[in-house]
């Protein structure tokens, strides 16, 4: 076991924020994941929130976080779907507007197109932890 009680951790930053991973046990043996945001203040410093999820809890946390990513990722195709197309000349192609002279279409990230082979994250597996012999019922 590593440093107060560690024994995975990764970062993901981003542009103005720094998420912590953290898979750790606690004294009793029980495992849970402590997820952190980091963002910078303006003022100096940092701003830090905590999530604890435990083991046994994740089963049902990712449920709901399945059913929220599916609500972002339609609500998302929806508003692409709903955007105007430019012309390669840059204008909208609603007759009744003119659009700004100078701008053209931007290259959408979330265009299929664009990327490359789709990836998917990788799953989290949680196994309910085994009772130790000289643990009571």
């Amino acid at each position: 076991m590593g440093i107060r009680g560690e024994i995975f951790s990764t970062r993901v930053a981003l542009q103005n924020r720094t998420y912590f991973f953290n898979v750790k046990e606690n004294r009793m043996g029980d495992l849970y994941l402590n997820i952190v945001e980091s963002k910078n203040r303006e003022t100096g410093g940092f701003e830090r929130q905590s999530v604890v999820l435990f083991a046994d809890d994740l089963p049902e946390f990712l449920k709901g976080f399945d059913e929220s990513l599916r609500v972002l990722e339609k609500a998302a195709r929806e508003k692409r779907r709903a955007r105007p197309v430019r012309d390669s000349g840059g204008r909208e192609n609603d007759p009744g507007r003119e659009a700004a002279p100078g701008r053209f279409k931007k290259r959408n990230p979330g265009n299929r197109e664009d990327r490359g082979p789709e990836k998917k994250p990788p799953r989290l597996v949680v196994k309910p932890r085994k009772k130790r012999e000289d643990e009571g019922p």
